[in-house]
């Protein structure tokens, strides 16, 4: 069964840097082709895809409003997918959550799509709040 626990959330002030972390397990055979990806959700407002990263070839994807701040990256020996994530705004404060799926996502991607609508299995959530 599919895993995934979130890290590295926290309270920063604007222009600061945090590191999440995302540590996988249970994958099986079957995944010959998955995506991983960041989403965010903050009061009152949908959950939005931030970053997502596939495993063949490291094709990414951004959202427009985290480009150039936030960079995805993945670690294979560790199982662990990070977001970086540098110049934080006051309108990054959400609950950041990953998850993965797979031939769907894996898909998407490569349409340089980030959708929930893809991701099948999902953590439980980090708190980022930024603020002074």
């Amino acid at each position: 069964q599919v895993q995934l626990v979130e890290s590295g959330g926290g309270l920063v002030q604007p222009g600061g840097s945090l590191r999440l972390s995302c540590a996988a397990s249970g994958f099986t055979l079957d995944y010959h082709h998955y995506a991983i990806g960041w989403f965010r959700q903050a009061p009152v407002k949908e959950r939005e895809g931030v970053s997502c990263i596939r495993n063949s070839d490291d094709s990414t994807y951004y959202a427009d409003s985290v480009k150039g701040r936030f960079t995805i990256s993945r670690d294979n020996a560790k199982s662990t997918v990070y977001l970086q994530m540098n110049s934080l705004k006051p309108e990054d404060t959400a609950v950041y959550y990953c998850a993965t799926g797979g031939l769907r996502s894996w898909v998407a991607v490569s349409m340089k799509r980030c959708s929930s609508a893809d991701f099948g299995s999902w953590g439980q959530g980090t708190q980022v709040t930024v603020s002074s």
